[in-house]
């Protein structure tokens, strides 16, 4: 008998444009496509209105669906998809809670995507579980692994750190790791991962977060430089993947300053500490939604 073809999922989606209208398309890498409206590169109605974010996303089981979903939408009066917008923008609401080695599977699905997909990892082939399994363990043991989650339960992305360099002396220094899902086009999943990271890992007793980066990457650097990190240093040539050299850069943010001696990391943090951040970003105050 023949293999089944296995067809690659496709999504309708809706993007909101600056004067308040919606645009309604379809695409294989949502994440890619709001980029392209964003930065002029889309449809002519978003070059024209301006696109600003993902109103709606919807996956679909294959490009023949996807269309007919299009079609359907585009039939909708502007109240309908409104409303439509409104009930997904509270479900893909992140909602951050701490990995257990039960979500190794769902980690490595997003991973390898970008192995795949992406010169973010420059690495080349993608992992199994068994080695996921016992890297979300050897990750829980000295740093936080944090999960973000929709209201339906979907893995939106993770954020974790894990050592800078094994010998003692480096014991101040991690290195962060982000990665959202390649359907994670809401605002806010990243800046709440990584948010929520940060204030765990100062709480650990850390000095320094190192963010190794593939360069070219300017998304990624206008993500780091909000949160304070500052580029310290660049090397080209560094890696070779999809049929060219990929440059790599480095950069750093201090958590602490001063050259008084470090007390030991907490290498474990009390559940009640975990609880107080993690429920900071899943119940943001009304200022700060949004941003």
């Amino acid at each position: 008998m023949a293999a089944r073809e296995v067809l690659a999922p496709a999504y309708v989606y809706m993007v909101r444009c600056e004067g308040g209208q919606l645009y309604t398309g379809w695409t294989n890498d949502p994440a890619a496509r709001l980029h392209a409206h964003k930065t002029g590169q889309g449809a002519r109605a978003t070059r024209a209105f301006g696109a600003e974010s993902m109103a709606y996303l919807e996956r679909c089981a294959d490009k023949s669906e996807a269309l007919r979903r299009e079609a359907a939408l585009k039939k909708l009066t502007k109240a309908e998809k409104e409303a439509l917008c409104a009930a997904w923008a509270e479900n893909a609401r992140p909602r951050l809670s701490m990995a257990t080695r039960d979500d190794a599977a769902e980690i490595l699905e997003i991973y390898n995507w970008y192995v795949c997909n992406r010169i973010a990892t420059l690495q080349i082939t993608p992992s199994t579980l068994p080695e996921y399994e016992a890297w979300v363990e050897d990750t829980l043991a000295r740093a936080p692994l944090i999960l973000a989650r929709d209201g339906s339960g979907h893995l939106l992305g993770y954020a974790c750190a894990h050592r800078y360099h094994p010998r003692e002396a480096f014991a101040w220094d991690v290195e962060s790791t982000i990665y959202c899902a390649p359907d994670a086009c809401s605002a806010g999943v990243g800046a709440a991962l990584y948010g929520a990271l940060l204030e765990l890992l100062k709480l650990q007793g850390y000095w320094n977060v190192y963010a190794l980066l593939a360069d070219p990457n300017p998304a990624s650097e206008r993500f780091h430089e909000k949160f304070g990190f500052v580029c310290v240093g660049r090397n080209k040539h560094t890696a070779y993947k999809f049929g060219h050299w990929v440059g790599l850069s480095t950069w750093w943010l201090p958590l602490r300053k001063g050259n008084s001696a470090p007390e030991p990391v907490r290498l474990q943090l009390d559940p009640a500490e975990v609880e107080q951040v993690l429920d900071k970003y899943n119940h943001p105050a009304p200022s700060r939604r949004g941003k």
